[in-house]
């Protein structure tokens, strides 16, 4: 068992203040991406990326994203199992979420044929496209947030930026 010290949690660098021009570029990088989806199933997919990716900050910020745009707290609560948790959601939410597994999940170096095809039965191409865009976005911002240390609950507390 690892033995974590106080410091494991304290953030390594600000990236806002040291690359605004970076940091402004990821943020454009997600609003543009997941511009041509359903904005709860943005959220939704964001949560079950940083769940997959263990970022902390991102399921604090998406969480809280969600609930606002009137997500609800058990269909959040059940993205962890989705798989058994079907009776939640959507045939098109569910196509989405296993093609957020597949992408964010890659280690046979591709996506999964299925994944994309059953996705493609439930998004036109542009969709598709965003979809696939905002499932890559939100794994390189929380690659972003766990390798800064980004800290759980300051989204939370009102200030809305990374």
């Amino acid at each position: 068992m690892t033995n974590h010290s106080a410091s494991d949690h304290t953030p390594r660098l600000d990236t806002g203040r040291l690359a605004p021009e970076v940091h402004r570029a990821m943020l454009e990088l997600d609003r543009a991406a997941s511009a041509g989806i359903d904005p709860g199933l943005a959220e939704l997919v964001r949560i079950r990326a940083s769940q997959l990716n263990r970022c902390a900050f991102c399921l604090d910020m998406h969480t809280t994203d969600a609930l606002a745009t009137g997500e609800s707290a058990e269909r959040i609560a059940h993205l962890s199992a989705w798989e058994v948790s079907r009776h939640c959601y959507t045939d098109k939410e569910l196509a989405a979420l296993e093609l957020t597994e597949a992408l964010t999940v890659a280690a046979n170096g591709s996506a999964s044929d299925l994944a994309l095809a059953k996705a493609a039965r439930h998004f036109d191409e542009r969709e598709l496209t965003h979809l696939i865009a905002t499932v890559i976005a939100i794994n390189v911002l929380n690659r972003l947030a766990i390798s800064v240390r980004m800290t759980p609950g300051y989204y939370a507390r009102g200030s809305r930026r990374r």
